[in-house]
């Protein structure tokens, strides 16, 4: 059975299960999740709890089957918690996962808890996952950034404290997001300073600009999503941020030029007669990439893709140290230069008053 994170509270208050996999990669959410079962275990006599994590090839699952099979020594009830930190638990574990979920079926003195990353669409149809979705199954996806303003709000909520109504408090929320995107658990913990340094109620603009430090980390491949949704302040955020990091100049021009790219394959295959939907699964692009693909694409001309593609071709000889006539040497520059044009280009296919920026990032 799989639940929703949001759905865990009242899950809970309904009567544990034996076998809980909790899987994602936004550490907070999943520790939130873990906390929440542990305590709804402790409330119902599990006392003891051990933990296990799978390291390399040679890990002993033996040991864990055995831990889940016995009764506790100390106690009448127990957690046993297993982390798979590479997602892989290998044929050896395999095996012992699916024999595992059979000797939690029906176990009431044992509670299992399995731990795993963010998985892949192979991994979560193989035999060993499809066993553990006989239990209970949470996938803990990070809060993107256009929903981190209302979660913002309904964490600070949660201790009080609310920001002004209408488009001042849309303004301040949007700051904040700004400041934490892409680090969920600083921004946990720049909602809790606030609770120290304001009492409940109202807060400013101004407190929160005051109080909340930037520690926003940026992700290469979220960048491409920001360009492709023409999200202009956004990306040279991000653009600045991914230097200050020190990110490899090398892989974000990759992403950009592989953005360029695929536009331009699509649009060739589109040319030929290919409907839009499998040209674009024939370029791998999906879920939001295909939403902002089937926007974008139709003003694309082939004179504005040929023109992309030759300046992703310049900034690739810029970045590898060569001098170009028509880019700036350094190679943060000319990979701004290129985001914000392409960025530009597709934020004009929304905002038609965006078009003379765009004509003036094509110029040399």
């Amino acid at each position: 059975m799989q639940l929703n994170p949001a759905q865990l509270s009242a899950h809970l208050k309904k009567g544990l299960k034996s076998l809980y996999t909790l899987h994602g990669d936004e550490p907070l959410l999943i520790q939130e999740a873990l906390d929440a079962i542990r305590t709804a275990a402790r409330a119902q006599g599990f006392t003891e709890r051990t933990s296990h994590t799978v390291s390399g090839t040679h890990f002993d699952w033996s040991e864990v089957l055995a831990a889940c099979g016995s009764l506790s020594l100390f106690a009448d009830k127990q957690i046993v918690e297993l982390r798979i930190p590479s997602g892989k638990p290998g044929k050896e574990g395999s095996s012992a996962l699916q024999q595992l979920v059979d000797q939690a079926r029906g176990n009431q003195s044992t509670l299992t808890l399995v731990m795993l990353p963010r998985l892949d669409k192979p991994t979560r149809a193989s035999a060993w996952f499809s066993a553990l979705e006989g239990g209970i199954t949470l996938e803990v996806s990070p809060v993107e950034r256009a929903a981190l303003p209302p979660w913002i709000a309904q964490r600070l909520a949660l201790q009080g404290q609310r920001v002004a109504a209408g488009e001042e408090g849309q303004r301040t929320l949007q700051f904040f997001a700004d400041r934490v995107e892409g680090n969920l658990l600083a921004a946990h913990q720049e909602i809790q300073k606030l609770a120290l340094l304001h009492p409940a109620g109202e807060l400013s603009f101004e407190q929160i600009e005051r109080a909340v430090l930037n520690v926003a980390r940026y992700d290469v491949f979220k960048l491409s999503e920001a360009v492709l949704a023409g999200q202009l302040a956004r990306v040279q955020r991000m653009l600045e941020g991914l230097q200050a990091e020190g990110e490899a100049a090398v892989l974000v021009h990759y992403t950009l030029a592989e953005d360029i790219r695929a536009l331009k394959r699509v649009k060739d295959a589109i040319r030929r007669g290919s409907p839009l939907p499998l040209a674009l699964r024939e370029q791998r692009v999906w879920g939001q990439r295909e939403r902002l693909f089937e926007r974008v694409l139709p003003r694309l001309d082939d004179a504005t893709l040929a023109q992309l593609l030759h300046g992703a071709h310049q900034v690739d000889g810029v970045v590898k140290g060569l001098k170009s006539a028509d880019w700036p040497d350094d190679p943060w520059q000319a990979l701004a230069r290129l985001g914000l044009q392409l960025c530009a280009l597709c934020a004009a296919q929304t905002n038609p008053g965006i078009t003379s920026l765009s004509a003036s990032c094509r110029k040399p």
